[in-house]
C-alpha cells in the first residue's frame, strides 16, 4: 500500500548478470502471458533481497516503489498534429503534467463527465469520434486514430423568422405535422404565431415522462423541488430576476407540450414566456414558511401545466419567526436534468453578477433532438438490444415489486456515505483495472439485484448521461438529456475480474445508443407487456461542486435548504460521485426498508474491491452481500436451537 492506503500490484525484480531490464520490457513481455490484472503497476530493481534473520525475505524492508517503477507504460511523446492536440487537452482536463501516446484515460483519472467534456472540446476544433471508442480502447493513440471515422449529424436550421403571421410545415423540417395540426397547435400558444419560435417532437426521454404524467393518478412524480432562504425580499426579488434572464436565453425552459388530437406529442418553443411567482399569504395554512410551502406544493398532488411555458415555478411566502424569505422552486424534469441544473446554477450566478456577457450564445435543445431523432437509425438500435436482451424472457423484480407506474408516493429515501478507505481503494482498482468507477457501481448493484429478486441474470434500469452525442455545446446546454436504458449483467459462472471487464464493455456499447427509446429496448426482449423488463434503476451522477470567491459573492444572501425528487420505479439507486468520496442515495418503497438496501450494497462494494485487490479469479456469486449484523440475525438469532 502506498501513503494513501491504495494497493497495487509491485515486482521487486533481480536482473541476471549483464543484463539490462527496463520497466516498458518487463510489462511488454509480461502482458503477453498474462492477464491484465495480474501484470503488476510497479517494478522495483534490485540488486538483492533483503532478509531476515532466518533467511526469508524481509518485505516489510523491501523499498517503497518510486515514480520511474510506477511507469507502468514506458512514456512515449504523441506523434502528430492530432494526438500532439489532444494531449493537451488530456492533460487540462486530468490536470497532469504529461500525456503520452500510450497513455489510458481511465487511469490518469479521468470518468464520464470528463470524457463528455473532452468530445466537446473535439468538437470545437473540428475533431469528430465516435465515443465508444475512448470506453473501449482509452488509449491516446487509439482515439487519435478513430477521429474521422464518425459521422456527426447535420441539424436542419429552423425556418420561422421573428414576425411570422403564418406557420407552414415546410418551415418545421424536425417536425412531421399537417397545416391543421399546426393551426391548433399555434392557436394554444398565448401571441399565436407571433410567439412561436419553433415546433419539434420530444426527446426518448421526454416522451416517458410524459407518459407518467399523464397516467398519474395523483400528483406527478416528475415534478422536482429547490427550497432556498433570503436574508431580504430584495434578494429574493434578484433571485426572480436572474432565473427569468436564463429562461429568456434558453429556449427549452420557454417550451410547453401538446399532444390532444397529435400522432405523436410535439413541443412548442414560446418566444416570451414569463416565469410565475405565487406568494403565500401569511395566514394560509398552519405551520412555519416551508411547512406551508411544502404543504401547499407537495407533488404528490400538486401538478405542474407542462401545456404552459415555462414548466417551471416560484413560491415564496415570508418566513417571520426566522426573520427570512423562503421559495420553493419547481420545475418539471422534462425541461432540465441534473447536469442542466448546474448549468443553471452557473448562469443564474453570472446573472447575480451583471456578468452575462461572458456566458456565450446558448445552445437550442433542438439541436439535441435532431441527434437523437436523426443520428442512429432505429435498425442499427434493435439489432443492439435484440443481442443483449432476446433471451431474457423473466423480469428482474428487486423483492418481487413490479409497479413501474407508481407516482412516487410511498417511498422512502436514505443517504449513505461510503467510507473513505472504501472510496480511495475503489478508485484504484478502476485506474489499475483503466475502467471508470461507476462500472464497480453498476456491478455491485447487479449482485445486490440477483440476490434479492433469486435471478443469477439481471437486468436494470441505468440513467445515460445522453450528452455524449448531442451535438456541438452539449456540455453548457439546458434540457432534457439524460436517458434510462436496461443494462444486463449476468452474474453466473463469471470471475469477479471477467464480470467487471464484461459490465464496462457492455456500459460501453450501451453509450452509442444512449437515445434510443426505452419502449424499443424493452420490446427487444422475451419479456411480454405489459410486464416491466426491469422495476429498479441506478443513477450514477458527478456531483463535485467547486466552490469559488465569485460564487460566494454572487449568492450572498441566498441559501440551499433542501430538495426532492422522485421516480416511477419502487427501488432505485443514485450513486453521487463527489470526487474523491461516493454517496449512495436509496428510494424504496416504505416496508422495502431503504436502509437495509443501502447497506448490502455498501458490503457488496467492500466484497468486490477485496476480491479484486487479493483474489480476481473469485467466483462473483462468492461475493457477500449481508452486513455481519444481518448474517448474525439471519444464521444465528434466527437459528436459536437450543430450546
Amino acid at each position: 500500500a502506498d501513503e494513501t492506503g491504495e494497493k497495487r500490484l509491485v515486482a521487486y525484480v533481480i536482473a541476471q548478470p549483464q543484463v539490462t531490464l527496463s520497466v516498458a520490457g518487463l510489462r511488454e513481455q509480461l502482458s503477453s502471458t498474462l492477464s491484465e490484472y495480474m501484470v503488476p503497476a510497479a517494478f522495483v530493481m534490485l540488486s538483492a533481497f533483503p532478509l531476515t534473520l532466518n533467511g526469508k525475505v524481509d518485505r516489510k524492508a523491501l523499498p517503497a516503489p518510486d515514480a520511474e517503477a510506477y511507469a507502468s507504460q514506458a512514456y512515449a511523446a504523441p506523434q502528430g498534429e492530432i494526438e500532439q492536440l489532444l494531449a493537451g487537452m488530456w492533460a487540462e482536463l486530468l490536470k497532469v503534467e504529461r500525456v503520452g501516446r500510450h497513455d489510458n484515460f481511465f487511469e490518469l483519472g479521468g470518468h464520464s463527465l470528463l470524457a463528455m467534456r473532452l468530445i466537446e472540446r473535439m468538437r470545437q476544433v473540428e475533431l469528430s469520434v465516435d465515443v465508444r471508442v475512448l470506453f473501449s480502447q482509452p488509449t491516446l493513440q487509439a482515439l487519435a486514430a478513430a477521429v474521422g471515422g464518425h459521422r456527426e449529424v447535420v441539424v436542419p436550421a429552423c425556418a420561422i423568422v421573428e414576425g411570422c403571421e403564418r406557420i407552414t410545415p415546410a418551415m418545421l423540417p424536425l417536425a412531421a405535422l399537417s397545416q391543421e395540426a399546426i393551426d391548433r397547435i399555434v392557436a394554444s400558444v398565448p401571441g399565436g404565431a407571433r410567439n412561436v419560435q419553433e415546433i419539434y417532437p420530444l426527446a426518448p426521454l421526454q416522451e416517458g415522462i410524459l407518459y407518467h404524467h399523464l397516467t398519474a393518478k395523483m400528483g406527478d412524480p416528475y415534478v422536482l423541488q429547490t427550497l432556498f432562504g433570503f436574508d431580504s425580499r430584495a434578494r429574493l426579488d434578484d433571485f426572480a430576476q436572474a432565473l427569468q434572464g436564463v429562461v429568456d436565453r434558453h429556449d427549452i425552459l420557454r417550451t410547453s407540450m401538446v399532444w390532444e388530437n397529435l400522432d405523436e406529442p410535439m413541443q412548442v418553443v414560446w418566444r416570451q414566456a414569463r416565469l410565475s411567482v405565487d406568494e403565500l399569504d401569511a395566514d394560509s395554512g398552519t405551520g412555519d414558511a416551508v411547512a406551508r410551502l411544502y404543504e401547499r406544493f407537495d407533488a404528490r398532488h400538486y401538478r405542474l401545466d407542462v401545456r404552459q411555458a415555462p414548466m417551471l415555478r416560484l413560491a415564496i411566502a415570508e418566513d417571520v419567526a426566522n426573520q427570512r424569505w423562503v421559495a420553493m422552486l419547481l420545475f418539471h424534469h422534462m425541461v432540465l436534468d441534473h447536469t442542466g441544473l448546474e448549468v443553471l446554477e452557473r448562469e443564474m450566478q453570472a446573472q447575480l453578477l451583471g456578468k452575462v456577457h461572458e456566458l456565450g450564445e446558448s445552445v437550442p435543445y433542438r439541436n439535441y433532438v435532431a441527434q437523437a431523432r436523426l443520428g442512429v437509425d432505429q435498425q442499427a438500435h434493435e439489432a443492439f438490444f435484440r443481442e443483449m436482451l432476446g433471451d431474457i424472457d423473466e423480469p428482474t423484480l428487486p423483492f418481487g415489486l413490479r409497479d413501474v407506474q407508481g407516482d412516487g408516493n410511498g417511498v422512502e429515501e436514505v443517504k449513505l456515505a461510503v467510507e473513505t478507505g472504501l472510496c480511495r481503494r475503489l478508485r484504484a482498482q478502476a485506474r489499475q483495472l483503466g475502467i471508470s468507477a461507476a462500472s464497480l457501481m453498476h456491478l455491485a448493484w447487479a449482485q445486490v439485484l440477483g440476490r434479492v429478486s433469486g435471478r443469477d441474470d439481471v437486468v436494470f434500469g441505468t440513467v445515460l448521461l445522453g450528452r455524449m452525442q448531442a451535438g456541438d455545446g452539449a456540455d453548457r446546454a439546458l434540457g432534457m438529456f439524460i436517458n434510462t436504458l436496461p443494462l444486463r449483467v449476468s452474474l453466473a459462472g463469471q470471475s469477479v475480474y471477467a464480470a467487471v471487464k464484461a459490465t464496462h464493455k457492455r456500459l460501453t456499447g450501451l453509450l452509442g445508443h444512449e437515445h434510443a427509446p426505452l419502449a424499443l429496448a424493452q420490446r427487444c426482449s422475451g419479456v411480454v407487456a405489459p410486464t416491466p423488463l426491469f422495476s429498479s434503476m441506478l443513477n450514477y451522477r458527478h456531483c463535485g461542486v467547486e466552490v469559488t470567491a465569485q460564487a460566494l459573492t454572487a449568492w450572498q444572501g441566498i441559501e440551499s435548504i433542501g430538495g426532492e425528487e422522485r421516480t416511477n420505479y419502487p427501488v432505485t439507486l443514485a450513486v453521487d460521485d463527489e470526487g474523491e468520496g461516493f454517496s449512495l442515495v436509496v428510494q424504496a418503497l416504505v416496508g422495502t426498508c431503504a436502509r437495509r438496501i443501502g447497506e448490502y450494497v455498501q458490503t457488496t462494494l467492500e466484497s468486490l474491491v477485496t476480491a479484486l485487490e487479493q483474489a480476481p479469479d473469485t467466483p462473483l456469486q462468492a461475493l457477500a452481500s449481508l452486513p455481519a449484523a444481518e448474517r448474525q440475525h439471519l444464521l444465528e438469532t434466527l437459528n436459536a436451537t437450543a430450546v
